[in-house]
């Protein structure tokens, strides 16, 4: 982790335009195309839940700007961006989980499924420590929708600059397999440009 110089940095304006606002975020929805990534993640024995999870979490570290976190009114660029997910249990209520990024798909499976059985089987929505964890994403899954657009629960009292990251149902026409993508960002962090080279980045990795 390191702090970004603001003075030198070509965005301080937008930063400080944008960082004022009550609702800094904004998001878009995309429609992926996960027909390749799919049949790679039944070939692998991967649970494409987590399959597509690794993809974004690699296209989250490969664009600097999602790697941006403000913390105390300073922007810190991290190494390293894992995720708290939401993880749904046998009762309908889910809680938050945290999975470390791996780049080795297998080790993060492994990791992942044991993080994800340990909130299947702990009640509540919070169930670990999140305190000074800024270098995430915030991931959900609704497979039950194939949505359009999407908007998110926020408490803007607290201090928050995590990117948002969605996916909804998986549908199948004219021969290919397709999800929607939202995807919320702090405009003070990342502009559009940025979230095409995200999506864009995501797509080719789910197409390799």
């Amino acid at each position: 982790m390191k702090k970004l110089d603001l003075n030198t940095w070509n965005r301080k304006t937008h930063f400080e335009f944008f960082s004022q606002f009550d609702e800094p975020f904004y998001g878009v929805t995309i429609t992926i195309d996960c027909s390749v990534a799919y049949e790679k993640a039944k070939e692998k024995g991967v649970s494409f839940f987590i399959y597509y999870l690794h993809k974004t979490l690699a296209a989250v570290n490969a664009i600097e700007n999602f790697r941006y976190r403000i913390i105390e009114n300073e922007v810190v660029v991290y190494d390293k961006i894992n995720v708290s997910a939401t993880i749904m249990r046998e009762d309908t209520t889910f809680g938050f989980s945290f999975m470390e990024y791996f780049e080795e798909l297998n080790l993060f499976s492994q990791k992942s499924l044991e993080e994800i059985e340990r909130i299947q089987n702990t009640p509540g929505l919070i169930t670990r420590d999140f305190d000074g964890l800024y270098n995430l994403i915030h991931f959900s899954s609704i497979p039950w929708l194939d949505f359009t657009s999407l908007s998110h629960a926020r408490h803007f009292k607290f201090p928050d600059s995590c990117p948002k990251i969605s996916f909804g149902k998986m549908t199948e026409g004219n021969g290919k397999k397709t999800m929607p993508m939202s995807i919320h960002v702090h405009h003070g962090l990342v502009d559009g440009f940025h979230v095409g080279q995200f999506a864009e980045t995501f797509q080719n990795l789910m197409n390799s």
